[in-house]
């Protein structure tokens, strides 16, 4: 199975404990996804997050309907955490989040591991662009949260909690 990488770091200039506490709520990703994906969070709101816990998801990939879950693989705030899908639609996706303190702010990282059906066409042409969108567009409402006087990041709504 080929397997391809997608890093991607991104400083905010908030604490740790307030970048991690945000990601620590599953909902909060319907936020940094695009709309063009009808993402939405299927697992109940009371769910707490930990190591084991499995979260559920719907979304379109292309118009195809497809639902997606992932279990919490390693759970260590508010450094890091890695989700691992058990259903979906790739072959494989391991996605380690961290948070480093960083010049009185957060570097947040993003590093997936992943592998497509389809071949070498498949991820050039279709995955690797949308993987692209989907991290820059997650930059630009991360940037609007947490760093609104950041000019690249506009027309995103600013409350965080």
């Amino acid at each position: 199975m080929k397997t391809h990488r997608l890093q991607t770091r991104l400083w905010l200039p908030q604490p740790r404990d307030r970048i991690f506490q945000f990601f620590a709520d599953p909902f909060n990703l319907e936020r940094l996804t695009p709309d063009w994906l009808r993402f939405e969070t299927l697992t109940k709101q009371t769910t707490e997050i930990r190591e084991g816990v499995l979260l559920d998801y719907r979304l379109r990939i292309r118009g195809l309907p497809i639902r997606w879950q992932s279990r919490i693989a390693d759970w260590n705030p508010p450094h890091r955490f890695v989700d691992r899908q058990t259903k979906g639609p790739y072959r494989l996706w391991v996605h380690e989040h961290t948070f480093v303190e960083d010049k009185d702010g957060t570097l947040v990282g993003d590093d997936v591991q992943y592998a497509v059906p389809g071949g070498r066409l498949v991820q050039k042409f279709l995955v690797a662009p949308d993987l692209d969108r989907i991290f820059k567009y997650r930059h630009q409402v991360l940037q609007t949260l947490f760093n609104p006087g950041n000019k690249a990041a506009r027309g995103v709504d600013a409350d965080p909690f």
